[in-house]
């Protein structure tokens, strides 16, 4: 008896090491096989939240999560390896390490760091940043720099203080999940924190300059549909730059100026000032609601991603006027690098399409490949699960938050449009101003679900905890 129990104890032991690495590989094909995309209808007008919604909201129809069968999804034999951006890892929360030379009250801030920490996620920062965590970044330390000094008569840091508020910022936000590289993610320093070269530091110059009655009026509240395409706080910001960068010299209409030429570097870092006094009488959230339409207005002007020289693509396509295996498998392939960059808006991927076409048109390639090879906008952004590209929307989005799945984004839906191949009428008539909502696109008839409007179809992706198991020592 004794010896049979021995036996198996030592049988148990020589099995433990190929238990472990079982369990483990079964854990990561677990976490996989796990995710799924939430699917979320509205039939009503579009909106944005900050959250997941409810299935039994109202004005929503409710959809079962698609299943994504194991055997679709990338395997990774070694799990030490890092993982692809859309699988990622959870990094652990740890209590910030400080300078102790900055006084400041973060907690009056706390909400916008969580936000940040949030949209500045470890493991999608690099996927998401131009379009969610550098903006709220560069929100976040505007507002910062407002309350730093809300109790003296300075809107900028000294450059001493503000390398070590700088510093603690990232620290905070790193300590809440957010990726630690984000200032050279964000190509954000500092300085951004102390004026620059503006000659107006202080509120009562400021004060003395600026119409701060019209620039409240015209920023305080502001417009996520119209401010893009009919701008009102954005001049009346710019103006105000432009009086500061001037100093004590009299300002003529918005260019002229006694004295002069406009220093675009300093109006640039007068901005910051304008910036830093606006969240000083604001509230954090709605500064930071106002800052980030702005900057939402600025990324989709510009097309994020790197294009390098398609020579293959040219060769293939030079000639083509129907349908060619070779020029279409050379036009996938050329995509299907620039689908590992980054994930783009909808207007972003209408930019982005338009100028890799002009790159191609240049080169000879008159006919429009995009149509021949069914090249959709969704095809110039990161691809989900390896299956779905996912355009972001124009508006500015928050990454969201469950408890029971993690952290996501919304994607959206109505991206299954061809994209745009350029000609000499439609770059004269096209613009990104639509009458109705800017924050959608119209869909194609593939697209289209029975019964679902062309403006609320949206999807939040999802991501899972990885779970490692070990087993015990006996």
């Amino acid at each position: 008896m004794v010896r049979g129990i021995m036996d198996y104890i030592k049988t148990i032991t020589q099995l433990k090491g190929t238990l472990s690495q079982s369990f483990l590989l079964f854990a990561i094909w677990l976490s996989s096989f796990d995710a799924a995309v939430a699917l979320q209808v509205r039939t009503g007008q579009d909106h944005l939240s900050s959250k997941p919604e409810l299935a039994n909201s109202t004005g929503y129809a409710s959809f079962d999560p698609i299943e994504i069968s194991p055997s679709v999804l990338p395997h990774y034999p070694v799990p030490q390896e890092p993982v692809p951006p859309m699988y990622p890892t959870f990094p652990p929360a740890h209590d910030p390490i400080l300078s102790g030379r900055c006084s400041m009250n973060f907690s009056a801030i706390s909400s916008i760091l969580d936000r940040t920490a949030s949209d500045c996620y470890q493991p999608l920062a690099t996927v998401l940043g131009n379009v969610i965590c550098c903006p709220q970044f560069s929100s976040l330390l505007h507002i910062f720099q407002g309350y730093y000094s809300i109790g003296s008569d300075k809107l900028i840091l000294q450059n001493s203080v503000a390398n070590d508020c700088f510093s603690d910022v990232v620290n905070i936000l790193a300590s809440r999940g957010a990726n630690s590289t984000i200032p050279s993610l964000c190509s954000l320093n500092s300085s951004i924190l102390t004026g620059g070269s503006c000659p107006v530091k202080d509120v009562h110059t400021f004060e003395k300059l600026v119409n701060t009655s019209k620039l409240l009026e015209a920023c305080s509240s502001v417009d996520p549909l119209k401010e893009c395409c009919l701008p009102v706080c954005q001049p009346a910001l710019v103006n105000a730059a432009l009086k500061l960068s001037a100093g004590n010299l009299t300002v003529i209409g918005s260019n002229d100026m006694i004295g002069g030429t406009v220093n675009v570097d300093a109006v640039n870092d007068c901005k910051m000032v304008v910036y830093s006094w606006l969240s000083r009488k604001l509230s954090s959230e709605a500064a930071n609601a106002a800052f980030r339409i702005l900057f939402a207005c600025k990324i989709n002007k510009v097309c994020p991603l790197d294009f390098r020289q398609p020579s293959e693509v040219i060769k293939a396509c030079r000639n083509v006027a129907a349908p060619s295996p070779s020029c279409c498998s050379s036009l996938n392939a050329y995509v299907g690098g620039i689908q590992k960059q980054m994930l783009i808006t909808n207007k972003q991927a209408i930019i982005c399409a338009t100028v890799f076409a002009s790159m191609l048109q240049n080169a000879g390639v008159m006919t429009n490949v995009y149509q021949l090879c069914d090249v959709n906008l969704k095809d110039f952004t990161l691809q989900a699960f390896g299956q779905q590209g996912c355009l972001l929307r124009s508006l500015p989005a928050d990454v969201v938050f469950d408890n029971s799945s993690g952290y996501g984004f919304t994607c959206d839906l109505n991206d299954d449009t061809e994209a745009p191949w350029p000609s000499s009428s439609s770059l004269s008539s096209f613009s990104l101003c639509a009458e109705k909502s800017i924050a959608v696109l119209p869909s194609s008839n593939s697209s289209g679900a029975p019964g679902c409007s062309s403006s609320g179809l949206e999807f939040i992706v999802f991501f899972f905890s990885l779970f490692v198991f070990s087993v015990a020592s006996f």
